[in-house]
């Protein structure tokens, strides 16, 4: 019994170094590695460009006040969107998410790989077993560390997604009220600048 005592200790010796090596550093000692992050686009502006017209007809100042007027009013109406009483906000983007690819899965899978492969071969071929379940505990480690990262760049792209849908719905009653203002004031003798 005392001859398995002996074989067991350098692998509790290996063990013992293994859980050493993944403890983290103490608070402010040493710098975490930098976050990727994902890009993000600034958000486009919903200030819209202001509409010129150019009058063909030699129409005074007071008659160009009363056809931009009237035909803003005609606008409304046909579109049901007055864009000077509705004031267009979105929430604010979402922060990209950080995403951490520093090893430490990887290393805790390892080391539990290795303890579990060291308990799981018996007292003759710890060593070896240690060995081998490192490896695939390092290999499942690193893999769900890439799995979480893929799944958080994958939810932030939806979420990027939708809030470009909900801009582009945003913007759609705009570009019909600037199709309506247009259509009217040409029609009364007005080049759209």
């Amino acid at each position: 019994m005392h001859i398995h005592s002996f074989r067991s200790a350098p692998l509790l010796a290996l063990t013992a170094l293994l859980f050493g090596c993944v403890t983290p550093p103490p608070v402010g000692q040493t710098p975490p590695p930098p976050p990727v992050r994902v890009p993000v686009t600034a958000p486009p502006s919903f200030a819209a460009a202001p509409m010129y017209f150019y009058p063909e007809r030699d129409q005074d100042a007071g008659r160009q006040d009363r056809d931009r007027y009237e035909c803003y009013r005609w606008a409304v109406g046909q579109t049901g969107f007055d864009p000077g009483m509705t004031p267009v906000s979105l929430p604010p983007p979402a922060p990209p998410p950080v995403v951490r690819r520093d090893g430490a899965d990887v290393a805790a899978g390892a080391v539990t790989g290795a303890v579990v492969g060291a308990i799981a071969s018996g007292p003759r071929h710890s060593g070896s077993g240690a060995v081998i379940g490192a490896i695939f505990g390092a290999a499942i480690g690193a893999a769900a560390q890439e799995s979480r990262a893929q799944a958080a760049e994958r939810a932030y792209a939806a979420r990027e997604q939708a809030t470009e849908a909900a801009r582009q719905a945003a913007s759609e009653p705009l570009d019909r009220f600037r199709r309506a203002m247009s259509a009217c004031m040409a029609g009364r003798g007005y080049r759209v600048g």
